[in-house]
Parts: C-alpha cells; structure tokens; sequence
C-alpha cells in the first residue's frame, strides 16, 4: 500500500516540495543554503537532496554538507573576539559582546518574530466575521464576501506558518554560533520584565544543578582515567559510591527544579483561564452582549495568548541556564592569560646562546616560591646540561621556566634562542596513529623519519604491531607500555628537528629548598670533592654496592659500577599487536528507535503505572476545557435559559477544574522524569563500572562522559515532557480524526513522515557522536598543553578543535533545518485543507486541526529517544565475573603464605586471536622475591593480567595457597593483593584519602609508613598535615613524589602478595636505594613479584622467570641461570651491559 501511495504522490507531491534547489551533494565542500533562492529558503527545499540521499541509504557525516561560512567556528571566534575589542574595558561583557556579533541576525530575526505574531492575531479578528457571514447566509448575503474572508485566513495562516519556521530556523541559526535563547530573548524582554522574581528562583536553581552535575562529571572523568587502578585494587565500590552520592546530590535539586517547574506551569495554565473569567465578567457587568462570534474570537484570542504563556516557564527556564553558562564562559574568558615568560630571537644571536634566565623566583603558586635562580644561568649552544637534584627539588619547574610555563614571580625574563622541544616526565600520547605522534603535524621525510625510528628503539614495536606505525593509540595511550610511550615521545622531540630540547629524566643534583647549588662542566664538579654531584654520585655507588651479584666471570663487579638505567623490556597491560585496534568512530545504530527504548523507558519508573494517571489527568483536562468553551458560546445566545451569574460560575468551574488535572499532570509528570533518570543512570553507571578493562581500552572515555553528561540531561528534563506532549497531542487530535475520518488528507502526512524520518533520524544519531570527539580533543589539548606550547603548535591544535566544532556543527544545522523543512510542508498541507474546509463552510476553528504540533512531537521525540537508547547501550556491557561469591569466599588470612601456582596456562584476548600464553607452568614459593623478565611481546603483562583475572584463561589454572582464583569473586582476589604501577596515579582530594581510601588506619600507622617512605618532611611542610590536598592527577606533587605515595599506599595494606612494576624508576638514585631497603623489610614474609625492566632490580631476587613468545624459557636462581653463558637472561645482562658501556 506504502508503495503505490508513493508512487502516486511523486510526481506531483514532489515537484513544488522535493526538486527546488541543488541536485546532489557531490562534493565535500558544497553549501546548498549559501545558493539557494528565496522561495528555496522559504520553504527548505535546498534539503531536499540531502533527504533523497538519506532515503536511499544510510547517512553518512560525509554526505552531510558544509555549513554556511557564516555559521563556521573561525568566523564566529572573530566577530566575539572584534566585538570584545570593541568594550574598551578591563572585564568585558560577554552577554554585550555576543549581541553585538549576532545584531544583525538577530535583527532579521526579530522582523520575523513579529510577522508571525501579528499574523497569528489575523485569525482571531476574522472569526468574528466569518461566523456573522455564515449566520446570515440564507439573507442573499454575497457569497464573494465570504471567499474574500476564507482566502485572508488562508493567506494569514500561511504566512504565520512561513515566518514562524524562518525564526525557529534562524533561533537555531544564531544557536549553532551562540545560545538558542537570543532570539527569543528579543521578542519576550516585556514579559520578562513581569517575571523577574520567577527568573531568579529558575536561574538559582539551575545554577544549583549545573554545579552539582560539574561535580559528577569531574568524578567520573577522573574515575576513568583511574579505572585501571581501581580495579586492580579493588575499589571500584568506594569511587562508586562517590558518584552515587554525587549524583543524589544533583538528583535533590533536579527535584526542586522539576517541582517548581510544575507549579510555574500550574500557573500559568491558570491564568488564560482567570483572564477569560474576568473578561467575560466585565462584558456582562457593562452589559456588552456575547454574541457566539465574540465568544470565539476572544477564545481563540486566548488560546494564542495561552501559548506563548505556556511556553514561558520553559524560556524562563532557557534564559536562567543561558545566563548561567555564559556567566561561567566569561570567568573563564576573562581569566588573565598565560604571560610569555620567554623572549624569542633570532637562532644567529651572537654569542651562540642557547638559553639565558637571569635570577629571579618562579612559583606555581603566589604564596611560595617553587624555585630560586640565585645567579645568571647561561647555556650554550650545542652543550648537554644535566639538572640534578632529589625528589620534589624542582628540576621539573626548573624546565618548566625554560618553556614559559612556571609563573614568574620576581627577576627579568628567561630568554631562549632558537626552536624547543619538550620532553616531559609523564609521556603524554595523542589519541591517533603512532606515524601521527611522531610526525606532530610536520611533514613527512621518510629517510629522517626512519633515521628517528632507528635510533629511538621503535623498529621492534612496529614489527610486533599488525599495522606498524599505523597502529592506533588508544586515549592516553592506555594501550602502549610506559617505555613504549617514552620512546614515542623522544621520537616526535627528535623529528621536531629543534635547536633546544628539554628532556626531563628524575636523577638528582640539587637541595630541596629548589635553589641552583653549583654549575659548571663534569671535570669542574667532580674534582671538588664536597660538590653536590660527588655526593649523588656516592649514594648512587652505595645503591648499586647493595645489589650483590653473583660471582661470575661474565659479569664482574665493576660493570655493576658503571651501570645505567637503560630500559631493556617493559611491560604492557594491553599488547597492541593481539588486542582490538581501539576504535576513533563511534559506532551507530540504524533505522528507528526500536520499540523496546520506548518500552524500557516508559516502565522504568513504578513499572509505568503512573501513565494511564497522566493520560487520564490530560483527557480530563481536555474534556473540562471544550465543555468550558463550549458552555460558554452555548450560554451566551442563550439568555433566556441561563442566567449570566450562572454562565460565568459554572464556565469557572469548568476552567478551573482544567487547570488542576494540569497540575495533577505536570506534578505526576515531574515524579516520572526524576525516577526514571535515575533508574536509567544507575543502571548505565554500574554497567560502566561492572565492564571489563578491555572496553575501556577500546572505548574513549570521552565518549562515556558524553552519554553521562548530554545524554543524560536530555532524558532528565526533556524526554518525559516530550513524551507527555507526543501523548497530550494525539489525544488533542484524536476526537478530530475521528471526525474527519473521512478524508484523505492523512495521506500526504505520512508520506511527509516517511519521506522525512529517516534522514532526521541519521541526523540526529550523529549530533552527539560529532560531539564526542569536540570533548575528547579538548582535554586531550589541556593535558597536553605544555608540550603543545613548547612544540608552537597552538595554532595546528586551535585549527583542529575549529574543524571538530565545525563538524558539530555541521550535522547540528541540517539537523535542525530538516524539522523546519517538515514543518513547512505540514503547514502547507494544513492550511490547503483548512482553505478548502471554509470554501465549503465548514466551521471548525483553524487552531482544531493541529497537526503539525502531533507531527513535530512525534519526529522530535525519535530524535530525542536516541539519547535513552544510548544510554541503555552502556547498560547492557558485559560485565566481568561476581565481585563476590558467597560459597567460595576464602578465609580473611588468606593468603598466608603467598605461595602462587600456575599449571598448564593458556591465555588468548579473544577466541579470533592467537594465544599469548602458551601452557605456562611454574611455582612461586612464598615467601619469596621473583622477578619476571622477557623481551617485549614475551607475555609478561599477560601473566600478571591473568593473576589479576583482567583476562581469564581458557586453559589451565592458577592456584594461591592452593585454592584456584577461578571459583572466588574478583573482590576477594584482588583485595588480597597489592600492586605498584609503573605510572603513579593520585586522586583529587586529601593525602589521607589517597592513602587509606578504605579508612581502615589510624594517624600513626600511615605516619609510619610516610617517615619509611621518606614523604614525612614533605607532608609536615603543609599545616594541613594528612588532610593536606592532592590535585587532580596529582599535579602539585612531583612524579618521583606520586611514586612515594603510591608506595606507601601499598606498605600501608600489609599484604602477603606483592606486584612490583619498576617501582622506583621515578625517584632519584639515593632515594632509590632507600626505597629498595625499605622494600625488602617490609615485605620480608611477603611473596613480590618483579616485572623487571632494568637487570639491578632483579639480579638479588631470589628466582627469575625468563619469558619468551608466551613460554617459559628458563626459571631459576638468577647466580645459576648466570652461570650458563647460554641462557636467555646471561644474553640479556650482556645486552645490558653493552648499552651501559656504550654510553
């Protein structure tokens, strides 16, 4: 039947709506809307193309067309920028400066906003004379008169239909560049005006959500980028509890807000009902006769007031938010920026001078400084500087001053001469292909290229990476291991090609006080014997002393003496070349919202038995307002039959009974849209939460912050109410249809609804994936906006986040320009059938047939419903195994004796990929120390993976003091042990609460700990003690610092198994030696497993497990396996030793 109504309706249908405008999008850069005619823009047929293209296939972003330049993120950036210029003030006002840019459309826009209203009061004013034509029809009247009258209604309804679509269309418009409140702004500021207390009480509350929802969305970002560290210890509970609470707080005033809102709809519902009470009491008081006509015209009057009115909570609402964010936009414009601490010249400067910082003090903070240069530092060309000094010294702030980073609180200016490259100590990765980050926007040269490749040892991982250096990185490259990440980043410093490169490496030289002790070239301050450098020197000799090797021929003392950090392997929690490339796309859905997101969402709150009480509340309210209206144009030619005080009693007590099943229905509805978010959340933030490591690996947490932020604040304060408005519609038109079921006119309206939905769906599918990667390359850019600016390269990173607002904004323009496109149409149609109806006299009222508001809600809603089917999306992951299981929880002494069994393993990531580990077999006896060794892509991440059970076996088994790990809950397995990762990770709060999250120990036993991890001076130096802050990431403590706290974190828990990732590699070589001493006695009857990536830390261990392509290879006493010349580990001590000499 669909097809012949098709068919049918082509040719001719199609001709005036479907073919104006371009013919197809063949081109990236075509702009349909920039030449498209008048008649085109009237009535939205420059999409037309773009819906034959969505009919026809599934819409891709690449099908969608440029944006108009006008709607472009540079061009909008400029004109807020001129029109900030323009202030003249110290703190510009925003909301003046966004006016000023978008006066003109916003003009055009008003012009258009005030056809429409005084096109919409044309109606009204005739009703009075068609209905007087009509009852005086059998008294020879001229029947040209009435055709006169039906074509000015025709003519007025179409262009209030016109004008109103071109100021939707362009509140959208001026949106996409600023806020969609603008244009509203310019036509209510009179009743706004009115409703200033009402404003305020909105715009508090809103202020009160928006900073609760800020509050959760910092959780969760940085519980995402710590969700490794979590599961791994076990805490997911405690950081979900926090966000619950989090939420719950947000959630309390989302309440105030939706219940307010309520009431504000009550009464303002009320209030076209007290008007018409108060009229039509002063007509019959002044005795001005009400004629049927009247009645209709000033009920129909009435009803265009009552829109506007009810519409007005929701502008009030918009106004509130806007006011909002812009206030916060404009704290944050205003924000000084950066001052440029450096003063470039010209690389030919006499002298060849590299860098040149006179003395001075530079701080992060006003009130202390970070670092003292107490005498004029000056740095050749072509020389190699080492900058020494212990943990927390400043040596990262001494860089720092060097590339402008570091605030300058007193002195002159650091000048540097020449290009920079900026290594910094926390490998910092972009999200793209490993080619990307090396080549850092540069051209590509492939025999440099190659030559950088080379000499940063990156030839071996681009063999084991299926795609070579096209590999994808994952989202702070989560997916690559630390050296891995260090090399990459040495190779984009490289290929940079600079004149200075900044390598920030933690080896000691300096006092703690931050102040330069000596300078001056090796042979200079080695022959002092009282020098800073001798004494580090010294410490660093007693370190490796204490790691007593073997006695072999091989391998003499000596060699230990001159020994170097070099990494030789390291591990990785993700192999790159067997786990899933991490996707950049977001996948989507096709074809429509599929009935069960309805279902779903309709029954998440009390199984949806408050429903049938709202559709029950609105078909009450919908009766009770015709019998009022109907009463009262019956009543008033009726006099002889009922009194006026009668009339006007009863019209009150219909009206009145109206408006309280409208605030029966708004409070029900506000119940509805609470409970349901929240049921929807919980349920998506406990999958998340629930979910394996391998989908965060694969999914950027951008991506999860979207569906948790926009998505979930369409479906707490939009979707329920347009549901409810979908509902309330149809059962507004339903007693029309059945009256009008006999003609055919619905015909064109679902084709309309076909023809349009499919594209509108595509479209609205991609505005929140467009949106994500605006997110994602945002924070990307803040996290690494040191290394951006040493690079120059803010220009090549503004540009790309250009691009991505443009794609956004792309699909968010055609997004909103199909609605106006169907909404014209409808109109159209509507207003045809309307014509016709009053050439034959029927008299019903224009307002009766309104199906463009049925029709708009239900594609609105599609289009928002996206937002509950991705949220249900991330509900529905698969999760890992019981956090508990009740008749297989082991002992609370368990494990006593740390003893590890792994017999026959066989890990594989999926069933498609080969195995990792192949049938791996070995006893770790507890207590003891072993240390875990093999070249890259040996497995050893993938052993400690499974110890962990991030990855279960599908083969063999592992057994701790004898009872298999496979049969008890993940909690119980991972609570028992404890692990030091290679990158320190601290959260945002207190020092106490990154120690003891659990809150399980007292003052003294952390202060024990803090004083054996040599943390006590730093921490007393804060007034505040253990209850002294910790920034995000951890930012106001060093690297080397955030390693301390992570291992005292870990001697705190006192657990029989131990996991050590190169614990110390960030700590200088003293500190070092302590660390290791404080190691072994505190774990003396514990069993600690070393992942080793430099020989020194292993050697003194008391077995070593060499692994090799997934296999054991050897397993022994490192003094026996040293003792064959032909083991796989005496190769690697030799290799080691090779590169130590050589340096």
């Amino acid at each position: 039947m669909s097809n012949n109504i098709t068919n049918k309706t082509s040719d001719d249908t199609k001709k005036p709506f479907l073919r104006d405008g371009f013919e197809c999008i063949s081109e990236q850069d075509t702009n349909p809307f920039s030449s498209a005619g008048i008649w085109s823009h009237l009535t939205f047929s420059w999409l037309n193309p773009l819906f034959e293209k969505g009919r026809n296939e599934k819409l891709q972003v690449e099908n969608v067309p440029q944006i108009p330049r006008s709607e472009a993120a540079d061009e909008a950036s400029l004109l807020l920028e001129e029109s900030l210029r323009k202030q003249k003030t110290r703190v510009p006002s925003l909301p003046k400066a966004i006016l000023d840019a978008i006066g003109r459309p916003l003009l055009i826009n008003g012009v258009f906003a005030g056809v429409n209203t005084g096109a919409s009061y044309v109606g009204p004013l005739l009703i009075t004379s068609f209905v007087n034509f009509l009852s005086s029809k059998d008294k020879n009247v001229n029947w040209h008169h009435g055709m006169i009258l039906a074509l000015f209604l025709f003519a007025a309804k179409t262009v209030e239909s016109l004008s109103q679509r071109q100021w939707y269309f362009g509140a959208h418009r001026i949106g996409i560049r600023t806020s969609p409140c603008f244009a509203a702004l310019f036509t209510t500021v009179l009743v706004m005006l009115t409703n200033t207390p009402l404003a305020n009480m909105q715009e508090k509350l809103q202020t009160q959500i928006m900073e609760a929802k800020d509050s959760r969305i910092k959780a969760t970002c940085e519980t995402l980028k710590s969700i490794r560290v979590l599961k791994l210890h076990s805490w997911e509970p405690i950081f979900l509890t926090k966000l619950l609470h989090l939420r719950e707080n947000e959630t309390s005033r989302l309440k105030k807000y939706l219940y307010a809102s309520s009431c504000v709809a009550f009464l303002f519902w009320a209030s076209p009902t007290l008007v018409s009470v108060v009229t039509f009491s002063v007509c019959i008081v002044l005795k001005i006769p009400l004629t049927s006509g009247r009645v209709l015209s000033a009920l129909a009057t009435f009803r265009i007031l009552q829109e506007p009115i009810y519409n007005l909570p929701e502008l009030i609402s918009m106004i509130a938010q806007t006011k909002v964010s812009i206030d916060r936009v404009q704290n944050f414009i205003t924000e000084e920026d950066q001052k440029r601490l450096v003063n470039y010249r010209a690389p030919s400067f006499p002298g060849f001078v590299a860098v040149e910082i006179e003395p001075g003090e530079f701080a992060w903070h006003a009130k202390r400084p970070t670092i003292k240069i107490t005498e004029k530092v000056r740095i050749a060309k072509g020389s190699k500087v080492a900058v020494c000094g212990s943990v927390g010294s400043g040596k990262t702030s001494f860089l720092c001053s060097i590339i402008g980073e570091i605030p300058r609180i007193s002195g002159s200016s650091v000048k540097t001469y020449g290009s920079k490259a900026f290594v910094p100590q926390s490998a910092w990765i972009q999200t793209g292909t490993v080619r990307e980050n090396v080549l850092f926007g540069k051209e590509m040269k492939r025999d440099f290229y190659e030559s950088v490749v080379d000499a940063c040892a990156l030839n071996r991982d681009f063999e084991m990476w299926a795609d070579g250096d096209l590999c994808v990185v994952g989202e702070r490259g989560m997916n690559l291991s630390g050296g891995q990440k260090q090399r990459i980043q040495m190779a984009r410093a490289l290929y940079s090609d600079s004149d200075i490169y900044l390598l920030d490496d933690p080896f000691s030289a300096v006092m703690k006080d931050g102040k330069i002790m000596e300078a001056g070239n090796y042979r200079d301050l080695i022959s002092n014997p009282d020098s800073e450098l001798v004494r580090q020197m010294e410490a660093h000799s007693k370190s490796l002393n204490q790691v007593n090797p073997p006695k072999c021929t091989s391998l003499p003392k000596k060699s230990y003496h001159r020994a170097k950090q070099i990494e030789v392997t390291e591990v990785k929690f993700i192999d790159l070349s067997r786990s899933n490339q991490r996707s950049l796309h977001e996948k989507t859905e096709s074809g429509r919202v599929k009935w069960h997101v309805y279902a779903t969402f309709i029954t998440s709150a009390y199984k949806g038995a408050l429903v049938p009480i709202i559709l029950l509340c609105q078909i009450l309210f919908q009766m009770l307002q015709m019998a009022s209206n109907y009463w009262i144009a019956w009543g008033s030619e009726n006099d002889e039959r009922v009194t006026k005080g009668r009339l006007i009693k009863i019209f009150a007590l219909l009206s009145g009974g109206s408006s309280f099943f409208i605030l029966g229905r708004a409070v029900l509805l506000s119940t509805i849209a609470i409970e349901t978010s929240q049921r929807l959340f919980l349920g998506m933030i406990n999958s998340v939460f629930r979910a394996p490591l391998s989908f965060f690996d694969s999914t950027p947490s951008s991506r999860i912050l979207n569906r948790s932020s926009t998505d979930q604040s369409i479906v707490d304060t939009d979707i329920p109410y347009r549901l409810a408005g979908l509902a309330f519609a149809l059962i507004q038109l339903f007693s029309i249809v059945v009256l009008m079921s006999q003609v055919a006119w619905q015909i064109f309206f679902l084709f309309l609804v076909a023809y349009y939905i499919t594209t509108a769906r595509d479209l609205a599918r991609m505005v929140p994936i467009q949106q994500a990667p605006v997110l994602h390359h945002f924070s990307e850019s803040i996290s690494g906006a040191s290394i951006i600016r040493s690079f120059n390269q803010e220009d090549r990173f503004r540009k790309m986040n250009m691009k991505l607002v443009d794609d956004y904004s792309r699909v968010a323009f055609y997004n909103s320009s199909t609605m106006e496109w169907l909404c014209v149409r409808i109109n159209f149609l509507f207003n045809l059938i309307f014509f016709s109806l009053l050439i034959i006299l029927v008299t019903l009222p224009s307002s009766a047939i309104d199906s463009t508001w049925v029709i708009w809600n239900l594609c609105n809603v599609e289009n928002k419903m996206i937002s509950v089917e991705r949220i249900l999306e991330l509900s529905s992951i698969p999760s890992e195994g019981p956090l508990v299981i009740e008749d297989s929880r082991p002992g609370p002494e368990w494990p006593v004796n740390g003893r590890i069994e792994v017999k026959d393993l066989h890990v594989q990531y999926s069933p498609s990929l080969p195995k990792v580990l192949k049938g791996v077999t070995c006893t770790f006896p507890g207590p003891s120390k072993i240390g875990v060794v093999g070249r890259t892509g040996s497995g050893k991440s993938t052993l400690i993976q499974a110890l962990f059970r991030v990855v279960e076996p599908c083969q063999g088994r592992i057994l701790i003091d004898g009872l298999d790990i496979a049969k008890i809950g993940l909690q119980d397995l991972r609570s028992r042990l404890s692990i030091i990762p290679q990158d320190p990770i601290l959260f945002q709060g207190t020092l106490r609460m990154n120690l003891d999250p659990l809150q399980q120990h007292s003052d003294q036993q952390i202060w024990e700990v803090l004083h054996k991890c040599h943390l006590a001076e730093n921490v007393k130096q804060d007034d505040r003690l253990l209850d002294g802050p910790v920034a995000e990431d951890g930012e106001n403590w060093s690297v080397g610092q955030r390693q301390l706290v992570c291992l005292a974190r870990v001697l705190l828990q006192r657990r029989r198994i131990l996991i050590l990732d190169e614990a110390t590699a960030s700590v200088d070589t003293a500190t070092d030696n302590l660390i290791q001493k404080t190691i072994k006695e505190e774990t003396s009857g514990c069993t600690v497993i070393t992942v080793a990536h430099r020989i020194p830390t292993v050697v003194d261990n008391d077995l070593v497990l060499v692994l090799g392509e997934g296999k054991v290879v050897e397993y022994d006493s490192p003094a026996q396996l040293l003792g064959d010349k032909n083991s796989a580990f005496s190769s690697l001590v030799m290799e080691f030793l090779r590169r130590s000499s050589s340096c």
